[in-house]
């Protein structure tokens, strides 16, 4: 699937279609750099999953758990360099309890993405505007 957004609030409507669509736990990993729409998107998915939630990004929290039924779980994995700082994140505990866990700077942790990891790329065309692509697990 591919969105092609133009503003904030349009890049969290993607999110929260996006999330509409999700059935159980899993992986979301979003790929792109700074100021790319990532935590905006991740806002929209919570508007479905969790409205309630106050949605910030984690850089400096690593995660945010945002409850919910599955729980929409947010990390930050932009200073995570080796598997044991994964491994203190509780990232695997929470794919174990069945959460939607939402990465960003997946790119840090590609080895450790389970294999049905679902992926959310985010490519820059202007200074507003975004592309989005989904790649969904084979």
């Amino acid at each position: 699937m591919k969105w092609e957004t133009h503003s904030v609030a349009e890049t969290e409507a993607a999110g929260k279609r996006y999330a509409e669509e999700l059935t159980g736990g899993g992986v979301v990993a979003l790929y792109g750099g700074l100021g790319m729409g990532k935590t905006a998107f991740v806002r929209g998915m919570a508007q479905a999953l969790c409205p309630e939630a106050e949605v910030s990004s984690p850089t400096f929290a690593i995660v945010n758990d945002y409850g919910g039924q599955p729980p929409l779980v947010h990390f930050d994995m932009y200073r995570i360099s080796g598997w044991e700082d994964l491994e203190t994140t509780g990232f695997f505990e929470y794919i174990d309890q069945g959460a939607i866990v939402v990465t960003e700077w997946s790119e840090n942790i590609e080895g450790a993405l389970p294999v049905d990891t679902r992926r959310v790329r985010f490519t820059r065309l202007s200074d507003t505007d975004r592309l989005l692509e989904t790649e969904e697990p084979q």
